[in-house]
């Protein structure tokens, strides 16, 4: 909410008002105007030439609804309530608080946000509405516009009618606000009334509305309704449905989330480095794999795109063209740096990146309004991404974060207590917020932020702009660098691995489960893994040796030695393809194989074979049919197939985003407080001058060291007025500083109309 730094009187009667919005803009500070624009950022796109125009495009239609999106009912219903009594003439903050059924103090801060907000200014008798408002209002309160009389007239001139008459107005009050009178005279006096219809428009309780209607005015609304616009509160917010629950027990569990969420995103996008999926046309991941990288993080798919969209948010992962030039999603530089930071650091970057972004993943693998699959990080689709996002997950963690100590959102009930509340703080926002409200609560808990239906205490310090690495940190697992290995040819860790160990035992063996301790498994298969690497045998014994808490089992050293023996008995290299070995019985094996047919392979001596099959077919093959080959280069060395881990370059961060927007709405303000004194300066009667007097003038102002305002015309024949300090004239340049663009810029003499000293201070 955009705060005020020197608000108005909101309090009573205005003693004096400005004469439009425009004048109110001009009497403002430059903070408050950088407020404005940072609340209603289409109006700084592109930069208003001055306070009159910023005026102008605030009450355009499209400007005034984005606006009014950002109001809660309070605020509604006092901008409904001004525009139902700013027919009667003299408004203030005074006689808003006291029809509507709210706090005064609400109704005054409501006041302040919508003066903030420009939808509302102080004229000579009053606050008034912003031109355009009522009509993109509506009517919120079903409130229709007062008629020049007080709620209290009205409630004497409905103490006059029968109880026909009254039941009838109530029953049309109830509804719409309108009916039909029939036949019903219009023109008569009280005395001369024969039906109930009759009564209320002989007393102008029922006036005329649209065509064939009547309408009841906006005071005999408010008197109906017992003094009030509303019938019910308006400043007080629905409650949330909560059950207790401790405080600690929230902290643990999600801890345990956040570690998780750190540890899966870690190990899929480390992957993805070294095995990039192909992008779609479309920038996005195709089904399969997604699915391919849930089977590795045993996650659901759901879950699965959720971490990819949560890294890619954090610029953890990013497109990179692979090595045949085709865009593919794989790591970013920023990506080791992370991974060398801290647990807490880690996840404080993946949740404020959550906050940030505009992209729901929730709604990847559901069907769009054509039947197609939506996919991961498609950036085509608008149906994934929605700009209130961001403000939705705020909003929900914030609701949360005002539940006292020991309770949490009950079960069942306690989201959608949370849309209700959501519903009220942003009464004008679409359906598919209560959708994006249950999405960012079961996110959260994904994340690491909420659990058990409450918020952690480190996640509302985040919320808070602090470092939760203070809380968090104690919450999380301490690094282990050791595992149980068990005969069976299982491996425990009994916590988490830290980075380098992990990356070694997921070359040396495969993930069985995952969890608080994760379970490995050593097969043949996994130790050639290593062996293909470039390790030798008696480095992975050492590696075990070192990795283990208890002695190694003989069952692990055996599988060792027996992939090691048969590890490079036979060699492949180019020819298309070529086997040799020196085992001779070892080349008639495979060359007799009953599924090597296929492979196309021929004896070109005893201990020589060569096959028609490509080297990247041919190695597979061969695994199937029992072989472990080691693979040689062209020069005959052998050639260790270690896959290159690739780095793509990270986006520009949110954080500096911000910074740009910021320094942007600073240069706005620059431009429309120039574009103010051009037109304070404006002389009606300018002479239009020749270049040499153009000349002359200049070099006038170059020499007292004027501020002067000069008529001029661009290259595309566009006029405009600026106001430049004049530093020299030199070979038909004027070299000055543009007050607007706030930079030093040259300007054609010859395209130089007019010149006018200003007396007023830039």
């Amino acid at each position: 909410m955009a705060t005020s730094s020197a608000p108005g009187p909101v309090t009573g009667p205005a003693t004096r008002g400005n004469r439009s919005l425009a004048d109110q803009l001009r009497s403002w500070p430059d903070e408050r105007l950088v407020g404005l624009l940072r609340e209603r950022p289409d109006l700084a796109t592109p930069a208003p030439a001055d306070c009159a125009q910023l005026a102008s495009r605030a009450a355009t239609r499209s400007s005034l609804n984005r606006a009014l999106d950002l109001l809660t009912r309070l605020e509604l219903s006092v901008l409904d309530a001004l525009v139902a009594l700013s027919a009667g003439g003299h408004t203030s903050a005074t006689e808003l608080a006291h029809i509507l059924d709210a706090e005064r103090a609400a109704v005054e801060s409501a006041v302040r946000r919508l003066l903030d907000l420009a939808l509302a200014w102080e004229g000579p008798t009053g606050l008034r509405a912003l031109t355009g408002v009522p009509d993109a209002l509506g009517s919120l309160s079903g409130l229709h516009p007062v008629s020049g009389r007080t709620p209290e007239e009205a409630a004497r001139l409905l103490a006059e009618v029968s109880p026909a008459a009254r039941g009838m107005i109530e029953h049309v009050e109830a509804g719409s606000g309108e009916a039909d009178a029939g036949s019903a005279r219009h023109q008569i006096r009280p005395a001369d009334a024969a039906t109930p219809a009759e009564e209320l428009l002989a007393r102008g309780l029922l006036v005329p509305g649209r065509p064939g209607l009547v309408r009841i005015p906006g005071e005999v609304q408010i008197a109906l309704r017992g003094g009030h616009t509303t019938r019910e509160r308006i400043d007080v917010p629905p409650g949330l449905a909560t059950s207790e629950r401790d405080a600690d027990l929230v902290d643990r569990a999600a801890a345990g989330a956040a570690f998780d969420v750190v540890r899966r995103v870690e190990l899929l996008v480390d992957h993805w480095g070294t095995s990039p999926p192909v992008a779609l046309r479309t920038g996005a991941v195709g089904t399969r794999d997604l699915k391919a990288a849930a089977d590795f993080v045993q996650l659901d798919p759901p879950a699965t795109a959720f971490l990819v969209e949560l890294a890619a948010a954090a610029g953890l992962l990013a497109p990179w063209p692979d090595a045949d030039g085709n865009p593919a999603w794989t790591a970013t530089d920023a990506f080791d740096a992370w991974c060398n930071d801290p647990a807490a650091a880690r996840w404080r970057r993946l949740a404020t990146a959550w906050l940030s972004t505009e992209r729901l993943p929730f709604l990847v693998g559901t069907r769009d309004d054509a039947g197609k699959a939506r996919n991961a990080l498609d950036a085509h689709d608008p149906g994934l991404t929605s700009r209130i996002a961001p403000e939705t997950r705020r909003m929900v963690l914030s609701a949360l974060a005002e539940l006292p100590p020991g309770q949490v959102l009950a079960t069942g009930t306690g989201p959608a207590s949370v849309v209700a509340r959501l519903t009220w703080k942003r009464p004008r926002r679409p359906p598919s917020r209560a959708d994006q409200v249950v999405a960012a609560l079961a996110e959260a808990a994904h994340a690491g932020l909420v659990a058990l239906g409450g918020l952690a205490s480190y996640a509302a310090a985040l919320l808070a702009g602090d470092d939760p690495a203070d809380r968090l940190t104690p919450l999380l697992p301490e690094e282990v660098d050791e595992v149980l290995i068990q005969a069976d040819l299982t491996a425990v860790a009994p916590g988490p691995l830290s980075r380098e160990r992990a990356r070694d035992l997921h070359l040396l063996a495969d993930v069985e489960s995952r969890g608080q301790a994760t379970v490995y498994r050593f097969t043949a298969t996994s130790v050639r893994r290593a062996f293909d690497a470039g390790w030798a045998a008696h480095e992975v014994h050492a590696f075990l040796g070192s990795v283990s808490r208890t002695p190694v089992p003989q069952p692990l050293s055996y599988l060792v030695d027996d992939a090691a023996r048969t590890f490079g008995t036979v060699r492949v290299g180019h020819a298309e393809a070529f086997l040799r070995a020196d085992d001779e019985t070892a080349l008639a094996e495979v060359l007799h194989h009953p599924r090597a047919a296929s492979l196309g392979l021929r004896r070109i001596a005893p201990t020589v074979l060569v096959s028609t099959t490509p080297l990247d077919v041919l190695l597979p093959r061969l695994r199937e049919l029992g072989v472990s080959p080691l693979v040689e280069s062209v020069d005959g060395t052998v050639h260790v197939s270690r896959p290159d881990r690739v780095r793509a370059r990270p986006r520009s961060t949110r954080r500096t985003e911000e910074a740009r927007l910021e320094g942007r709405l600073a240069q706005v303000v620059t431009a429309v407080r120039a574009g103010d004194r051009v037109a304070q300066n404006r002389s009606p009667a300018s002479p239009q001058l020749t270049p040499i007097g153009s000349l002359a003038a200049l070099r006038e102002a170059v020499e007292t060291g004027r501020t002067v305002l000069i008529g001029y015309v661009d290259n595309q024949g566009v006029s405009t007025e600026r106001i430049v300090d004049p530093v020299r004239v030199d070979g038909g340049w004027l070299t000055a500083r543009d007050h607007r663009a706030d930079d030093v810029r040259q300007f054609a003499v010859h395209r130089i109309r007019s010149v006018n000293p200003v007396d007023v201070a830039p």
